[in-house]
Order: C-alpha cells, then sequence, then structure tokens
C-alpha cells in the first residue's frame, strides 16, 4: 500500500509539473493576443491600415489553433488535470457581420495533432506577414520587434521542419512528451515578442501620434471621443469640398443655362444642373452625418435601420464622386456646343475621358476591394482574387477548346471506322452467338463445385483486405490456387478470414482505431537462438526474492580501497567482461590495466605520447582493450602490450565493439559510424544524415544500430536562433537495409546511450541535471514492406524516468548493474550515488556525498558477479576508489522484504551516516 501511495505521489506531482508548464503557455498567448488586440484598435484610426488589421486577425486566429493543438496534447500527457475543450470557432473578424455556423468551426484536419507541423509552419508565415504589413510604413519600422519576429520566424521554420520527420508518431507518448517540452521555448519567444509589441504601442513611433499614446494610457471614453471627431473631421471635410464644387458648377451654369436649341446644348445643362443637384446633396448630406454622428439622443447602430446608416456614411462621398462625374461630361459637350476649335474638344475629351475612366476603375476598385475582403475573411486580396478568376477563364476556354477538338476528331475516327465496316462483310451476331453459349457452358462435377470456388475466392478477398493481412495476395498467387484448389487450405484460409471479421467487427463496434499488429513482447533471447521467454502474471514472491537479496547487500556498500595512480582526471573506467580487469582512463595521457582482487594492483600501465585518453572498451572476450585518442584508437592486449594504432582524419567521439566478435568495432566519427577491424581497416561505414552522433549502441543480434545526438541542420537546411537549443534524437538504424527505423526526439542534451546485454532495454543519459530515462526497443510488423509480409521495425518506448530524492549534478553517463543488468546506478558530482531497480525504478540504495577529496567523475559496475557487489568511482584528483560487499549469506538475513524495500513507516527504519535514508520510491513512469 505504501509503494502505491508513493507511486501515485510521484504521478501527481509530474501531473501538476505539466499542467503548470501548459497553463504558463496559455497565459503567455493570451498576454499576446490581448497585446494584438491593443495593437488593432490603436492602428484602426490609421490610413490604409487594412493589411495590419488582417494579419494581426490571422496571427491571433493561428494563436487559437495552436493553443487548442497543445491543450489537446497536454490533456493526453495529463488527464488529471488538464481537461479536453470542444473545438471553438476561430476569432471571427469584426468588420464582417457574417457568422460561422457549428460546421464551420475548426476543421478537423487543423485539430489532429498530424497538423503540427503545418501549424507551425503556419504560425512561421503569419508573423512575417504581420511584420511585412508593419513595415510597410515607414514610420513603424523598430529594430527590437524586427528582430524578435524574425528570430521567432526562424526558429519556427526549424521546428516545423524538424517536426515533419516525425510524422505519423504525434500520437507516440515519446514525441507528445517532446512537443508539451516544446511549449517553454515557444512561450519564451511569444513573451519577448509581447514586450516588445507592447513597448512598441507604447513608444508610438512618429506616425502613432501622442495622441493614440494618450488613448492607451486612458483607454475607454478619450478612445471613443476621438474616433468621433476623426469621423466627424472626415464629414467636415467633405462638406467643405461639397460646397465649393457646387459654387463652382453655378457659376458655370451662367453661361450655358439660355443654350436650349439642340439636343447637344440640353444635354449640357442637363449634366451641369445634375452637378449641382450631387453636390449640394453631398454638401448637406455630410452636414446631416456630422450632426448625427455629434448628437447625444440617438439610437445605437443595431437599433437604426440599415439604408439608413448607408446612407449617412456613403451617400457624401457618392453624390461628391457622381457631381464630379456629371460635371466633366457636361464640360466636354460644352465645348461642341459652343463650337470651340477642334484642339480644344479633342483636348477636352481626351481629358474628360481619361479623368472619368480613372475615377470609375478607383472606385470599382474600393467597391470589390471590400467586398472580396468580407467574402474570403481576410484570407484573399482582390489582386489574388482577379489572377484567380482569369486562371480560371483561360481554363474553360482552354478546355472548351480541347473538348471541341476531341470530338471533332472522334467523330472523324467514328466517320472512318463505319464507312469501313460497310466495306468488310463479317457476320457479327454468329461470333457473338458462339461467344455467349461458350460462356453458357457450365463446369462439369469433376471440374470441381464452383461455389466452394466462389467461397475460396472470397475467403482470399477478406484475407487480403484485412487490416492484419500476413502474408499479400498477389494476382499469381490467385491464379495458382484456383488452377489447383485444395480442400484443407480452403478450410483454414475460411477459419482465418472468419476470425479476422469477428476481430474487425468487434473493434468497429467499439469504436477503436485499427492498428498494425504487434508482435507481443520481443525477447533479444528469442532472437540470438535462446529459449523465448513471454510475459505473464509472475508471482508476487518471484519478484521479491531477488529485490529482498540486492537490497541487504547494496546497504554494505562501502569504500575498500582507494588507488592513486593518475595525477589528473579520470575520464572513463571499465570492468572487463570477465570480471579480472579495471581499465580506467585520464588526462595525464595514460591509462591502467588493475587485476581485480581482494587488493586491486597495477596489471599494465598502458602509456600515450599524445591527445587525452577519453574512453576504454574491453572486447567480449576481455582479451583486448581500445583506448580511444582525439583523432586515432589504439588496441592494446591484456597484458599492455599495444598490437596496432589507428589514426584516423576525424575526430573520434566514442568506440564500440561489436557484440560477439574479437576482430571489428564501431568509430563514430561525426554523423558517420564506420566499422573497422583491429588492423584499422575500413570495412563499411554507415552515415546518420545531419545528425552529430555522440555515441551509438548495437544491438545484441548485430542488427539495429542505435545512435543519440544534435542535428547538425533541419532537413530543410535550416539552424535555430542562438537563443534556442539545437534539436536532439534518438535514432534506430538497420544496419542490414541502411535505412532508419524510428527517430524519436528528445528535449534535454543527450549524452550516452547503453544497451542492455539481452537486449530491449536502453539507457540514455543527459547531461549534468536531466535525470536517466530507460526506453523499450519492441520490433513490430512493418506495414510500409509490402514485399515482405515478415519484416519488423524498431519502435522505442519511454519506460521510466529514474528521479532520485535530492537534487543531483550528475556526471559521466548512468550504466546498468548487475549480473542480468538488473540495476541502473549513476554518479553526482558531490560524490552520491543511486542505485534503482531496472524494471521498477524503484531506488534501492543511496549513498549520500562522501569526501573523496574530488569530485566523482565516472562510474562503473562489475557485471561478472553479484556476489560481492563491486562498483568502481573516478574522481576529480585522479583517484580511484573501490567499493565492494562482503560476502552474502542469504540464511542471516532475518529483515523482512518490506523492510529492505522501505515499505514501512519512517519511524520504523533506522539510518546509518553512509547509507543514507531509506529508499524512497521515486519514478516517473513512461506514458504508454
Amino acid at each position: 500500500m505504501a509503494l502505491c501511495s508513493c507511486s501515485a505521489t510521484v504521478d501527481e506531482k509530474l501531473q501538476i509539473a505539466g499542467s503548470e508548464l501548459f497553463n504558463k503557455l496559455e497565459r503567455r498567448i493570451e498576454n499576446l493576443d490581448k497585446e494584438l488586440r491593443n495593437f488593432a484598435n490603436a492602428a484602426r484610426q490609421l490610413g490604409s491600415s487594412i493589411g495590419i488589421l488582417s494579419s494581426s486577425f490571422r496571427l491571433r486566429e493561428r494563436l487559437a489553433k495552436l493553443l487548442f493543438l497543445f491543450r489537446e496534447n497536454a490533456a493526453t500527457l495529463f488527464p488529471q488535470k488538464i481537461s479536453r475543450q470542444p473545438r471553438e470557432a476561430p476569432i471571427i473578424h469584426q468588420w464582417t457581420e457574417q457568422r460561422r455556423t457549428d460546421k464551420q468551426m475548426f476543421p478537423k484536419a487543423h485539430t489532429d495533432p498530424e497538423s503540427f507541423p503545418d501549424q507551425i509552419a503556419g504560425f512561421a508565415e503569419d508573423v512575417v506577414t504581420f511584420l511585412n504589413c508593419l513595415n510597410e510604413f515607414p514610420e513603424f519600422t523598430d529594430e527590437a520587434v524586427n528582430t524578435s519576429m524574425r528570430t521567432f520566424e526562424c526558429d519556427l521554420k526549424y521546428w516545423a521542419s524538424c517536426l515533419q520527420e516525425y510524422k505519423g508518431q504525434f500520437r507516440y507518448p515519446a514525441v507528445q512528451r517532446y512537443i508539451h517540452d516544446l511549449t517553454s521555448e515557444i512561450g519564451e519567444h511569444i513573451d519577448i515578442i509581447t514586450v516588445n509589441l507592447s513597448m512598441f504601442i507604447e513608444i508610438g513611433r512618429q506616425l502613432v501620434s501622442l495622441l493614440i499614446l494618450y488613448l492607451l494610457f486612458l483607454p475607454g471614453v478619450p478612445t471613443i471621443r476621438f474616433a468621433q471627431q476623426h469621423a466627424a473631421s472626415n464629414l467636415l471635410n467633405l462638406s467643405t469640398v461639397a460646397t465649393f464644387f457646387s459654387v463652382v458648377t453655378a457659376s458655370t451654369l451662367q453661361f450655358s443655362y439660355q443654350l436650349t436649341d439642340g439636343v447637344l446644348e440640353t444635354s449640357v445643362n442637363a449634366f451641369w444642373f445634375s452637378s449641382l443637384v450631387f453636390s449640394i446633396a453631398a454638401a448637406v448630406n455630410s452636414l446631416l452625418g456630422l450632426t448625427w454622428k455629434q448628437a447625444v439622443y440617438r439610437s445605437p447602430g443595431h437599433k437604426v435601420p440599415w439604408w439608413v446608416l448607408i446612407w449617412i456614411k456613403r451617400s457624401p462621398l457618392v453624390f461628391l464622386v457622381m457631381s464630379v462625374a456629371c460635371f466633366s461630361v457636361g464640360l466636354m459637350l460644352f465645348t461642341y456646343a459652343t463650337k470651340q476649335g477642334f484642339v480644344t474638344s479633342t483636348i477636352t475629351t481626351v481629358f474628360t475621358v481619361v479623368t472619368s475612366f480613372g475615377l470609375a476603375v478607383v472606385s470599382a476598385w474600393f467597391v470589390s476591394e471590400r467586398r472580396v475582403f468580407v467574402r474570403y475573411h481576410g484570407q484573399i486580396w482582390l489582386d489574388d482574387a482577379i489572377n484567380e478568376a482569369i486562371n480560371e477563364v483561360i481554363h474553360r476556354v482552354l478546355r472548351f477548346s480541347l473538348v471541341v477538338v476531341m470530338r471533332d476528331i472522334i467523330r472523324w475516327c467514328l466517320f472512318a471506322i463505319s464507312g469501313l465496316l460497310r466495306r468488310v462483310p463479317l457476320k457479327f451476331p454468329d461470333v457473338i452467338t458462339q461467344i455467349g453459349h461458350r460462356d453458357r457452358t457450365l463446369p462439369t462435377m469433376q471440374e470441381g463445385p464452383p461455389m466452394d470456388d466462389l467461397s475460396h475466392r472470397r475467403d482470399i478477398s477478406t484475407s487480403a483486405s484485412s487490416a492484419f493481412t500476413e502474408h499479400p495476395t498477389s494476382i499469381k498467387g490467385l491464379a495458382s490456387e484456383d488452377s489447383k484448389p485444395s480442400h484443407p487450405a480452403i478450410a483454414r484460409q475460411r477459419f482465418r478470414g472468419a476470425v479476422r471479421s469477428i476481430i474487425v467487427m468487434q473493434q468497429q463496434k467499439a469504436g477503436r482505431p485499427m492498428m498494425p499488429q504487434r508482435i507481443p513482447s520481443f525477447d533479444w533471447n528469442s532472437a540470438v537462438g535462446m529459449s523465448p521467454t513471454r510475459p505473464s502474471s509472475v508471482d508476487l514472491d518471484a519478484i521479491r526474492g531477488p529485490r529482498a537479496t540486492l537490497i541487504p547487500k547494496l546497504k554494505t556498500l562501502e569504500p575498500v580501497q582507494d588507488l592513486s595512480v593518475h595525477t589528473a582526471l579520470v575520464r572513463h573506467l571499465q570492468f572487463s567482461p570477465s570480471g579480472k580487469y579495471l581499465a580506467t582512463s585520464s588526462w595525464d595521457r595514460s591509462s591502467v590495466i588493475f587485476r581485480v582482487e581482494d587488493a586491486f594492483s597495477i596489471h599494465a600501465i598502458l602509456v600515450h605520447v599524445g591527445g587525452f585518453i577519453g574512453q576504454v572498451a574491453w572486447s567480449d572476450s576481455s582479451t583486448l582493450l581500445l583506448t580511444r585518442l582525439p583523432r586515432g584508437i589504439k588496441v592494446w592486449t591484456e597484458d599492455g602490450f599495444c598490437k596496432r594504432t589507428i589514426e584516423r582524419p576525424h575526430s573520434v567521439s566514442s568506440v564500440v565493439w561489436l557484440p560477439a566478435n574479437e576482430t571489428q568495432f564501431l568509430s563514430v566519427e561525426g554523423s558517420r559510424v564506420l566499422k573497422l577491424d583491429i588492423k584499422g581497416r575500413v570495412l563499411d561505414s554507415y552515415h546518420f544524415g545531419g545528425i552529430q552522433l555522440h555515441n551509438v549502441a548495437v544491438s545484441p543480434d548485430g542488427q539495429r544500430l542505435l545512435g543519440v545526438g544534435p542535428l547538425l541542420a533541419a532537413p530543410n537546411g535550416m539552424h535555430p536562433s542562438r537563443t534556442t537549443r539545437v534539436e536532439k534524437c534518438i535514432v534506430v538504424l538497420n544496419m542490414e537495409t541502411r535505412t532508419f527505423e524510428n527517430q524519436t526526439p528528445v528535449f534535454n542534451d543527450v549524452r550516452d546511450i547503453t544497451m542492455s546485454k539481452r537486449g530491449g532495454n536502453v539507457l540514455i543519459s543527459f547531461e549534468h541535471k536531466t535525470h536517466p530515462q530507460l526506453w523499450k526497443m519492441e520490433l513490430v510488423r512493418d506495414t510500409k514492406d509490402r514485399e515482405n509480409p515478415y519484416a519488423q521495425t524498431a519502435r522505442l518506448i519511454l519506460r521510466h524516468t529514474y528521479e532520485p530524492t535530492v537534487r543531483v549534478d550528475f556526471v559521466g553517463p548512468s550504466y546498468f548493474g548487475g549480473v542480468d543488468d538488473q540495476l541502473v546506478l549513476c554518479a553526482g558530482k558531490a560524490g552520491d550515488i543511486h542505485i534503482w531497480e531496472r524494471d521498477t525504478a524503484i531506488l534501492l540504495h543511496y549513498i549520500r556525498p562522501q569526501a573523496f577529496g574530488g569530485d566523482l567523475t565516472c562510474v562503473a559496475w562489475n557485471h561478472s558477479t553479484d556476489d560481492p557487489c563491486m562498483l568502481a568511482t573516478g574522481s576529480h584528483d585522479g583517484t580511484v576508489h573501490i567499493w565492494r560487499t562482503p560476502m552474502w549469506d542469504c540464511s542471516s538475513d532475518g529483515g523482512s522484504y518490506l523492510e529492505h524495500a522501505g515499505m514501512l513507516g519512517a519511524d520504523q527504519h533506522t539510518s546509518s551516516p553512509i547509507l543514507g535514508p531509506p529508499p524512497v520510491p521515486g519514478s516517473s513512469r513512461g506514458h504508454r
């Protein structure tokens, strides 16, 4: 019960931490949305601000979509703290009167987790569009806003390109966890943009005048008053221009009102009188609108008929335009009515046509631009609509022409064929009769029952279309089976088809998605020829037995010997698989082989002339030792004899022996892994694309290669900004097919990867304060390989995160411990050591920080035996400390399992200064 409560407490802490991270992102997005709304309200008073308004609303709508996706992702990971929300309608433009129905909510494609890369890429485009619209005003240019938005755009495109590599995996817990962790960096960018945009609004930058700044500080009545004054000044200007133009029209009428002889003279008076009427109407309606704007006791806008609002707001400008047009036409006719010279009449006509045409086109453009903007909600501009219409017209014309031409060709061909057939005397009715008679001939009983053959074909089709297909059915296979039907095969096929049909029907009835069939609990022992094991309900005593034996042993671990041989930092150390030797490497350019005995003694000293020694690696037989130099590898025997020095042209970051191979190993160099023999010959190479590998691990069967490291660049060639972390990932490469079977992103800086001896369990180590993680590599059926129905592909699943009881600054990689790799151990810089149980992530033993005279740098476990348990640690001052337990006698253990496992109350435990507090089960299990 205590164990369950502790696990629930840890899970609850994870739920709280995850929900807090999402809530922080939600607040950041809401703040940015508020600043965009304030900016749009302030910019609405400016001329030609429609681009800024449109881009800001599109940016706000994109933020709403991304927030919905992040909420769905967080609700999947932390269902106890974050609830799902229904799809809500996106932000509606305030200048449109059209309302979207329920069917016009977020499209399903936009709420699918697979749309994360597209939405992030669209977010980058919306940010750039907003910035471009902002920079159209030279007075709006602000370097802080430009820099922050350009940086955000770069990082968004980088993330979108990297996430494209995980298509089809956005419902996997590992990718969901990475996306959730990514919200912290996205939130930091949003905060920067929010602050810069807020400062930009407050400062004003020339065009946003001091009056707008005053309005931002004192919203409400001053804002409304300014808007009313702005509209009133426009109406007053229209009234002034209309009054002046009516005076001009009335003056010109004095020269033409007596001309009533002909049609031409009458037309002149008609146009000029109309111009005078329209100009007076424009002036009067402007004053009427000004009075309506300033009236205190008037109805609100939604209570006034639409035609009254249009008459008040739009009629002054329309009447003024019509007055100018009528006056221009009348002036052109006046030159002909008064019989002016040919040059005067021609010039007046040309200028009148040009000015009137320009006036008409610009007016039509204004009206069409508003209609297109309202119809498409700011997604398409008038120029785009015109180009689209032109392309549609051209497409229809070409299609119509092609149809006409093809129709003529077909008619000509039919006419030619019909003429040819009239000349050839063929007896088509006899041929058709013979064919029909032959087809109606039924097979005899000796040929096989037709119903069985039909059911056999139906079973084959059912099996081929099933989601659980094991053998692809080809046309050739169907023909061969039909030609030689086998009754037992037919019966088996029927039974399989019926079972699969029942399974499909049950899944469809339950509403569950059909997933590809998985191979349950793949065991590497069966892959290498050992007896396979299957998971079952194991007896609880069978689990308690090994743990009850290990905990008392681990409690007796203590430092028994200090080996002061090196004069500089101990970089790496490793026990030989046989348990007879311990190899160390140091920055003093030497490596030492110790003989493992009751008292460790120096077996051989390996001196290197140049370069620091970064790693040692024993072969499986413990007869050969590799030491890694910055640009080289040395091969040593167990007695300290150097067999070969292999120089490499590139930096070597890690060396790994191939399983069950004493002559070949792998050298990790940049983004390539080279297979070398002990003579230095390159046998093969494996390329990992743009990944800067830190370390690799090989599966026990030697078929798959796992690598960890950051991306050198995104698939589209982009790099992140200086403030953003580079993408890190775990990659599984099939060494036979040379294809990437799996690529899983990780958020933190990854350092090392280790695979257990029996395979399947992968231990990932990160930098410093990030906790190590255990991943499970499973083999599932490869649905993409249609040629081989038995092809398998690897999939990584997060199982545990090993959390310590205190804050630890980890040093060196984490390693497996125990004979069967049943333990996970990691050292802290201060000298503390944590030992967890691998499969349950329960902290079995915690050693408090020790006063070694120097910080710890690395740790290693002797896998040859668990009796006694033995480990070694390296220090910063060059000392190697040996830890060991005394020989354990199980019969002398009088304590119960619950006491050793730390499941009793705190008052029933005893603690020592070396062992520290009793173990506390602290684990973070991977979401399945």
